[in-house]
């Protein structure tokens, strides 16, 4: 924010004649070799000190005030310029704290600002003295739409763009055909995100692909829920070689049809460097799999394959399984939500071997593989991952002693999520016991796991031990079954999990227990959790008394308490 200084000098600057303004530029011409400032800069030190801020982009003195209209002639004399750019960047500072953003000479993050036409018209006059911008967000403003034109006609100004994002914006197809036609002149841009427009599908993406040139630098390309039709697949697919440098491709959320399949992976073969292919809720049936099968070929340097929420893919996991064995850099794969078959897993048994470079995988919310996980996770690279998420798997009891045998050789293990196994009920013990005493564990979910008392006092002991040191999210949530010596025992131990951000120990709805024998217990721990930044403690009974003690400690930290608005279960 400016000082108090720099403003009254804004207000009194332009209260000044127009005799007052040219002989300060005789004055400034005059001395403009020895560079000394004018007399009347003596009375304002409020205006250097606004000039010396962080956010002005290569600029020197100048008299004039923010918004104000300078004397110029057609020449290019260095101190105009300076006069010029100095009042520009006030314009600039001008038009984005008004959005309630901070200015920023390499990054325009206006997303959520409720922008409307008339806006847009304004940053494109803008952008002459934005030249060393590199990121321009202006995602989520839904008025945009329709008026994109008035800004990229002037996107030779910002020829160092690199990043464009325009989430949400319901741009239209003339917005595309003039986003494309200005791609020449920010010849380094590579990231464009045009996710959540519909008007970018419906065989408008041509719009914007058919502009593009070979050797075009873009490495990542969103375009997620954009209503993407087949016609648009074709168009992305041939635009496809001339993406050389592209990595990231994310269309997830567009029905795609196993015709738009072999439409877009025809021509993949061009894309020999892509590291990250997202295909979340696509639409995929088993002829989908077996194409990407074929295409993944193509892919020698893929890291991240998402397959995850296509239900119409159960069964077809065998048709890709043979290419993605070539896979050897592949270092994270979802699957999760895919109505996955115990074949579908004996299938990805085959191929884990191979996947030597694997360290994250979401086989979660696949309720009929219960009893062929334990096969899976002896075939995983144990000391080498770092995201395991099984939650609502249905993990049968074998399947889960399986799990607590591998816990020991998960040395990197970082995220584990078990949650919604009621196999986990009663038998904590062998999932924490095997916890090295290095334990990198951050997030660990048991939500809905039919949690025992004896279970939680398992989890306070392995805090105890500091095996729990490093764990930043637990979700114990939705387990009723817990006693209430249980919760005290765990936060009597809560100094084990110094580290901790996030605990969820909320009830299901409508089941609803005092939290009176060991809400005291919470209160006494919270100063053992410095980091502590959100408790949730739905449906559990609060006496008002209790309540007012969480609003102290919530005023006194930085700390989020989510409970119900009723101190009593309502009747």
């Amino acid at each position: 924010m400016e000082s108090s200084d720099a403003q009254r000098v804004r207000d009194g600057s332009q209260k000044r004649s127009a005799i007052d303004l040219i002989m300060n530029q005789i004055r400034r011409k005059a001395s403009f070799e020895r560079r000394q400032r004018p007399v009347g800069f003596l009375f304002r030190p409020g205006e250097n000190n606004d000039r010396k801020s962080k956010g002005i982009p290569e600029m020197k003195e100048s008299d004039s005030s923010e918004g104000k209209s300078t004397v110029s002639g057609t020449d290019t004399d260095p101190v105009d310029m300076e006069v010029g750019s100095v009042v520009g960047w006030g314009r600039v500072k001008q038009f984005v704290e008004k959005l309630g953003k901070k200015p920023d000479s390499q990054a325009l993050n206006l997303s959520h600002c409720d922008l409307t036409a008339t806006d847009m018209v304004e940053l494109a006059t803008l952008l002459p003295f934005l030249t060393q911008l590199e990121v321009v967000d202006l995602s989520w403003n839904d008025l945009v739409g329709g008026s994109l034109k008035a800004l990229t006609f002037h996107l030779q100004h910002v020829g160092k763009l690199s990043i464009l994002r325009l989430c949400g914006c319901r741009i239209t197809a003339q917005d595309l055909t003039s986003l494309g036609e200005s791609l020449d002149s920010v010849p380094l841009l590579e990231i464009v995100d045009l996710s959540w427009n519909a008007g970018v599908g419906g065989d408008s993406l041509h719009s914007l692909t058919g502009q593009l040139r070979s050797g075009c630098m873009i490495r990542e390309l969103r375009l997620v829920d954009c209503q993407l039709i087949d016609a648009d697949m074709k168009a992305l697919g041939q635009a496809l070689p001339l993406m050389s440098s592209l990595e990231d491709l994310d269309i997830s959320c567009n029905r795609i049809t196993t015709g738009g399949m072999k439409e877009l992976f025809s021509c993949l073969n061009a894309t020999h460097g892509l590291k990250t292919l997202m295909l979340h809720m696509c639409g995929l049936e088993q002829d989908g799999l077996c194409i990407l099968g074929e295409a993944l070929q193509f892919f020698p340097t893929l890291e991240h394959l998402d397959l995850s929420a296509n239900k119409g893919a159960s069964g077809g996991l065998a048709k890709m399984t043979k290419n993605l064995a070539q896979m050897t850099h592949l270092s994270c794969l979802g699957i999760h939500l895919c109505s996955l078959s115990e074949e579908d897993v004996m299938a990805l048994v085959q191929v884990i071997p191979s996947l030597s470079a694997l360290t994250e995988l979401d086989v979660s919310s696949n309720k009929k593989i219960g009893d062929a996980l334990q096969s899976l996770l002896t075939a995983l690279p144990l000391p080498k991952i770092r995201k395991l998420l099984l939650n609502n798997c249905g993990l049968s009891t074998d399947s889960y002693q399986a799990l607590g045998s591998a816990v020991p050789s998960l040395s990197q293990l970082e995220r584990l999520n078990v949650s919604w196994n009621k196999s986990v009920g009663g038998n904590l013990g062998l999932l924490l016991g095997g916890l090295p005493s290095t334990c990198k564990l951050q997030e660990l979910r048991l939500s809905s796991c039919d949690l025992t008392t004896e279970d939680v006092l398992h989890l306070a002991s392995a805090s105890k031990q500091g095996v729990l040191s490093q764990v930043k999210q637990l979700d114990l949530s939705y387990n009723g079954t817990v006693g209430d010596a249980g919760w005290a025992a765990l936060f009597d131990e809560a100094g084990g999990l110094k580290a901790l951000e996030e605990l969820d120990v909320s009830r299901r709805p409508a089941s609803y227990a005092a939290a009176s024998p060991w809400l005291a217990g919470l209160l006494e721990a919270l100063p053992k959790l410095p980091s502590l930044m959100h408790v949730a403690l739905q449906h559990w009974v609060l006496q008002q008394e209790e309540r007012d003690k969480l609003d102290n400690v919530m005023n006194k930290r930085k700390l989020t308490v989510e409970c119900d608005k009723q101190s009593l279960p309502p009747t």
